[in-house]
Protein backbone atom coordinates (compact mmCIF):
# COMPACT_ATOMS: atom_id res chain seq x y z
CA UNK A 1 0.00 0.00 0.00
CA UNK A 2 1.34 3.43 -0.64
CA UNK A 3 1.29 6.40 1.54
CA UNK A 4 -0.86 9.00 1.48
CA UNK A 5 0.75 12.56 0.13
CA UNK A 6 0.51 15.58 2.63
CA UNK A 7 -1.00 17.89 0.93
CA UNK A 8 1.25 20.52 -1.41
CA UNK A 9 1.11 24.13 -0.02
CA UNK A 10 -0.82 26.64 -2.30
CA UNK A 11 1.04 29.89 -3.36
CA UNK A 12 0.13 32.77 -2.21
CA UNK A 13 -1.82 35.04 -3.92
CA UNK A 14 0.07 38.67 -4.20
CA UNK A 15 -1.68 41.59 -2.67
CA UNK A 16 -3.91 43.74 -4.30
CA UNK A 17 -2.66 47.00 -5.46
CA UNK A 18 -4.68 49.25 -3.66
CA UNK A 19 -4.56 52.66 -4.27
CA UNK A 20 -3.71 55.05 -1.42
CA UNK A 21 -6.07 57.77 0.01
CA UNK A 22 -5.46 61.07 -1.51
CA UNK A 23 -2.55 63.18 0.46
CA UNK A 24 -2.86 66.55 2.21
CA UNK A 25 -2.69 68.30 -0.90
CA UNK A 26 -6.43 67.30 -2.31
CA UNK A 27 -8.62 70.12 -2.52
CA UNK A 28 -12.23 69.78 -2.89
CA UNK A 29 -13.44 71.30 -5.73
CA UNK A 30 -16.84 72.38 -3.88
CA UNK A 31 -16.38 75.61 -2.26
CA UNK A 32 -16.80 75.22 1.97
CA UNK A 33 -17.69 78.76 3.64
CA UNK A 34 -18.85 79.53 6.99
CA UNK A 35 -22.19 79.94 7.46
CA UNK A 36 -23.86 82.97 9.47
CA UNK A 37 -26.58 85.08 9.73
CA UNK A 38 -26.51 86.86 6.75
CA UNK A 39 -27.13 83.35 4.74
CA UNK A 40 -30.16 82.59 6.54
CA UNK A 41 -31.40 86.54 5.88
CA UNK A 42 -31.02 85.82 2.36
CA UNK A 43 -33.01 82.31 2.83
CA UNK A 44 -36.09 83.97 4.40
CA UNK A 45 -36.26 86.80 2.38
CA UNK A 46 -36.29 84.14 -0.66
CA UNK A 47 -39.16 82.42 1.39
CA UNK A 48 -41.41 85.29 2.16
CA UNK A 49 -41.13 87.11 -1.31
CA UNK A 50 -41.61 84.23 -2.85
CA UNK A 51 -45.13 82.52 -1.75
CA UNK A 52 -48.39 83.76 -2.23
CA UNK A 53 -49.84 84.45 1.04
CA UNK A 54 -47.11 87.15 1.33
CA UNK A 55 -48.71 89.25 -1.43
CA UNK A 56 -52.02 88.52 -0.60
CA UNK A 57 -51.57 89.89 2.76
CA UNK A 58 -50.14 92.81 1.91
CA UNK A 59 -51.68 93.08 -0.72
CA UNK A 60 -54.97 93.90 1.39
CA UNK A 61 -53.34 95.31 3.56
CA UNK A 62 -52.38 97.97 1.46
CA UNK A 63 -55.76 98.39 -0.28
CA UNK A 64 -57.92 98.55 3.18
CA UNK A 65 -55.20 101.54 4.85
CA UNK A 66 -54.78 103.02 1.60
CA UNK A 67 -58.07 102.68 -0.27
CA UNK A 68 -60.49 103.29 3.48
CA UNK A 69 -57.87 106.06 4.16
CA UNK A 70 -58.31 107.81 0.30
CA UNK A 71 -62.30 107.63 0.66
CA UNK A 72 -62.04 109.20 4.51
CA UNK A 73 -59.88 111.89 3.49
CA UNK A 74 -62.34 112.69 0.56
CA UNK A 75 -65.08 112.88 3.30
CA UNK A 76 -63.39 115.33 5.01
CA UNK A 77 -62.76 119.37 5.42
CA UNK A 78 -60.01 121.52 6.20
CA UNK A 79 -61.69 122.40 9.64
CA UNK A 80 -61.19 118.71 10.25
CA UNK A 81 -57.55 118.88 10.72
CA UNK A 82 -57.02 121.99 12.95
CA UNK A 83 -55.06 120.08 15.78
CA UNK A 84 -54.91 116.35 14.06
CA UNK A 85 -52.16 115.17 11.53
CA UNK A 86 -53.04 114.36 8.53
CA UNK A 87 -52.35 110.92 8.72
CA UNK A 88 -55.63 110.30 10.73
CA UNK A 89 -57.28 108.95 7.70
CA UNK A 90 -54.90 106.04 7.99
CA UNK A 91 -56.03 104.92 11.42
CA UNK A 92 -59.82 103.88 9.90
CA UNK A 93 -57.79 101.37 7.63
CA UNK A 94 -54.97 100.24 10.29
CA UNK A 95 -57.88 99.09 12.53
CA UNK A 96 -58.79 96.50 9.94
CA UNK A 97 -54.89 96.22 8.07
CA UNK A 98 -53.35 94.84 11.18
CA UNK A 99 -55.31 91.69 11.23
CA UNK A 100 -53.54 90.96 7.75
CA UNK A 101 -50.02 91.91 9.13
CA UNK A 102 -50.89 89.40 12.09
CA UNK A 103 -52.28 86.60 9.58
CA UNK A 104 -48.78 87.14 7.79
CA UNK A 105 -46.38 86.92 10.60
CA UNK A 106 -48.37 83.38 11.83
CA UNK A 107 -47.96 82.05 8.51
CA UNK A 108 -44.35 82.65 7.99
CA UNK A 109 -43.21 80.38 10.84
CA UNK A 110 -46.52 77.98 10.79
CA UNK A 111 -46.62 76.66 7.28
CA UNK A 112 -43.28 75.20 7.40
CA UNK A 113 -44.59 73.29 10.03
CA UNK A 114 -47.73 72.53 8.40
CA UNK A 115 -45.71 70.90 4.91
CA UNK A 116 -43.08 69.56 7.05
CA UNK A 117 -40.89 71.96 5.31
CA UNK A 118 -39.54 72.75 8.43
CA UNK A 119 -37.19 70.22 9.03
CA UNK A 120 -35.61 70.66 5.31
CA UNK A 121 -34.53 74.11 7.24
CA UNK A 122 -33.30 73.17 10.28
CA UNK A 123 -31.12 70.59 8.46
CA UNK A 124 -29.70 73.05 5.76
CA UNK A 125 -29.05 75.54 9.32
CA UNK A 126 -29.00 73.30 11.80
CA UNK A 127 -28.36 76.54 14.16
CA UNK A 128 -32.33 77.30 15.03
CA UNK A 129 -32.21 80.11 16.87
CA UNK A 130 -30.54 81.62 13.57
CA UNK A 131 -32.84 80.95 11.74
CA UNK A 132 -35.59 82.10 13.99
CA UNK A 133 -33.80 85.37 14.45
CA UNK A 134 -33.40 85.44 10.70
CA UNK A 135 -37.59 85.48 10.09
CA UNK A 136 -38.11 88.03 12.96
CA UNK A 137 -35.78 90.70 11.05
CA UNK A 138 -36.83 89.90 7.73
CA UNK A 139 -40.70 89.74 8.56
CA UNK A 140 -40.30 93.45 11.12
CA UNK A 141 -38.44 94.77 8.40
CA UNK A 142 -41.22 93.99 5.22
CA UNK A 143 -44.32 94.78 7.55
CA UNK A 144 -42.59 98.12 9.11
CA UNK A 145 -41.93 99.47 5.44
CA UNK A 146 -45.04 98.26 4.00
CA UNK A 147 -46.79 99.95 6.55
CA UNK A 148 -44.65 102.94 6.93
CA UNK A 149 -45.28 103.30 2.82
CA UNK A 150 -49.34 103.15 3.16
CA UNK A 151 -49.58 105.28 6.08
CA UNK A 152 -47.09 108.11 4.74
CA UNK A 153 -48.88 107.84 1.21
CA UNK A 154 -52.66 108.46 2.98
CA UNK A 155 -50.55 111.60 4.39
CA UNK A 156 -49.07 112.85 1.48
CA UNK A 157 -52.42 112.73 -0.47
CA UNK A 158 -54.54 114.55 2.60
CA UNK A 159 -51.98 117.41 2.67
CA UNK A 160 -52.62 117.52 -0.80
CA UNK A 161 -56.18 118.32 -0.54
CA UNK A 162 -55.95 120.06 2.71
CA UNK A 163 -52.77 121.88 2.08
CA UNK A 164 -52.35 124.52 5.33
CA UNK A 165 -55.30 123.33 7.42
CA UNK A 166 -53.01 121.26 9.97
CA UNK A 167 -50.04 122.77 11.62
CA UNK A 168 -49.24 119.38 13.63
CA UNK A 169 -46.28 117.57 12.73
CA UNK A 170 -47.18 114.21 11.27
CA UNK A 171 -44.31 112.72 10.70
CA UNK A 172 -43.80 110.72 13.95
CA UNK A 173 -47.72 109.26 13.34
CA UNK A 174 -46.01 107.40 10.61
CA UNK A 175 -43.59 105.98 12.32
CA UNK A 176 -45.50 104.85 15.58
CA UNK A 177 -48.64 103.42 13.92
CA UNK A 178 -46.17 101.58 11.24
CA UNK A 179 -44.33 100.69 14.42
CA UNK A 180 -47.04 99.66 16.34
CA UNK A 181 -49.14 96.99 13.89
CA UNK A 182 -45.35 95.39 12.85
CA UNK A 183 -44.77 94.38 16.28
CA UNK A 184 -48.45 93.05 16.48
CA UNK A 185 -47.40 91.08 13.58
CA UNK A 186 -44.00 90.15 14.92
CA UNK A 187 -45.75 88.98 18.18
CA UNK A 188 -47.54 86.91 16.27
CA UNK A 189 -44.98 85.11 14.71
CA UNK A 190 -43.52 84.58 17.73
CA UNK A 191 -46.92 82.88 19.29
CA UNK A 192 -46.90 81.09 15.88
CA UNK A 193 -43.34 79.26 16.61
CA UNK A 194 -44.74 78.57 19.78
CA UNK A 195 -47.88 76.86 19.03
CA UNK A 196 -47.01 75.53 15.27
CA UNK A 197 -50.52 75.66 14.35
CA UNK A 198 -51.68 78.48 12.19
CA UNK A 199 -55.49 78.23 13.09
CA UNK A 200 -54.36 78.21 16.77
CA UNK A 201 -51.89 80.78 16.53
CA UNK A 202 -54.10 83.36 14.25
CA UNK A 203 -57.34 82.66 16.90
CA UNK A 204 -54.86 83.42 19.85
CA UNK A 205 -53.99 86.65 18.40
CA UNK A 206 -57.31 87.50 17.25
CA UNK A 207 -57.87 86.87 20.67
CA UNK A 208 -55.10 89.16 21.38
CA UNK A 209 -56.50 92.27 19.79
CA UNK A 210 -60.28 91.85 20.02
CA UNK A 211 -60.85 90.67 23.29
CA UNK A 212 -59.22 93.83 25.18
CA UNK A 213 -61.53 95.91 22.77
CA UNK A 214 -64.85 94.16 23.58
CA UNK A 215 -64.60 92.53 27.76
CA UNK A 216 -64.33 96.75 29.20
CA UNK A 217 -67.97 97.37 27.98
CA UNK A 218 -68.96 94.56 30.28
CA UNK A 219 -66.02 94.81 32.99
CA UNK A 220 -67.19 98.22 33.86
CA UNK A 221 -70.75 97.01 34.69
CA UNK A 222 -69.08 95.93 38.18
CA UNK A 223 -67.61 98.42 40.36
CA UNK A 224 -65.45 95.83 41.79
CA UNK A 225 -64.09 95.46 38.45
CA UNK A 226 -64.28 98.97 36.87
CA UNK A 227 -60.41 99.29 37.44
CA UNK A 228 -59.40 96.35 35.53
CA UNK A 229 -62.09 97.18 32.67
CA UNK A 230 -60.36 101.27 32.47
CA UNK A 231 -57.00 99.98 31.98
CA UNK A 232 -57.94 97.21 29.72
CA UNK A 233 -59.70 99.86 27.68
CA UNK A 234 -56.62 101.87 28.06
CA UNK A 235 -54.27 99.76 26.29
CA UNK A 236 -56.16 98.11 23.94
CA UNK A 237 -55.07 98.06 20.13
CA UNK A 238 -58.08 100.71 19.28
CA UNK A 239 -57.09 102.77 21.61
CA UNK A 240 -53.80 102.64 21.37
CA UNK A 241 -53.53 103.55 17.49
CA UNK A 242 -55.95 106.59 18.46
CA UNK A 243 -53.79 108.36 20.51
CA UNK A 244 -50.44 107.30 18.07
CA UNK A 245 -52.96 109.48 15.41
CA UNK A 246 -53.90 112.07 17.89
CA UNK A 247 -57.48 111.04 18.45
CA UNK A 248 -57.01 110.94 22.19
CA UNK A 249 -54.02 113.47 22.33
CA UNK A 250 -55.50 114.38 26.17
CA UNK A 251 -54.27 111.35 27.17
CA UNK A 252 -51.22 110.66 25.85
CA UNK A 253 -49.45 110.11 22.47
CA UNK A 254 -49.58 106.88 22.78
CA UNK A 255 -45.71 105.76 24.09
CA UNK A 256 -46.98 104.00 27.35
CA UNK A 257 -49.25 101.47 24.65
CA UNK A 258 -46.00 101.35 22.36
CA UNK A 259 -44.02 100.06 25.31
CA UNK A 260 -46.52 97.72 26.89
CA UNK A 261 -46.81 95.76 22.93
CA UNK A 262 -42.58 96.13 22.63
CA UNK A 263 -42.35 94.22 26.41
CA UNK A 264 -44.94 91.76 25.74
CA UNK A 265 -43.04 90.85 22.24
CA UNK A 266 -39.96 90.45 23.42
CA UNK A 267 -41.24 87.92 25.77
CA UNK A 268 -43.48 86.18 23.51
CA UNK A 269 -39.51 86.43 21.36
CA UNK A 270 -37.77 84.70 24.31
CA UNK A 271 -40.12 82.14 24.80
CA UNK A 272 -40.27 80.97 21.65
CA UNK A 273 -36.15 80.58 20.91
CA UNK A 274 -36.86 78.79 24.57
CA UNK A 275 -39.14 76.30 23.08
CA UNK A 276 -37.71 75.98 19.69
CA UNK A 277 -34.57 74.83 20.98
CA UNK A 278 -36.09 71.92 23.80
CA UNK A 279 -38.81 70.59 21.56
CA UNK A 280 -38.14 68.35 18.83
CA UNK A 281 -38.84 69.27 14.70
Amino acid sequence: MSTPQPPMPQPTAAAPHWQGAPGTSYTSPIPVTRTHLGHALTSEWTKIRSVRSTLWTLGVFLLLVIGIGFLVAAQTQDTDFGDVPYTIPAFFGLILGQICLITLGVLVVSSEYGTGMIRTTFTASPQRHRVLAAKLIIFFLVAFAVSAFAIGLVGLFTSGMHGGASHVPWGGSVLKGALYVSLLGVLALAVGSMLRHSAGAITTMLGVVLVPAIMPAFLMMSESMRTIGEKMQEYNAPNALARIFSLDSENGTGGAQLGLLAGVTAAAIAGAFVLLERRDV
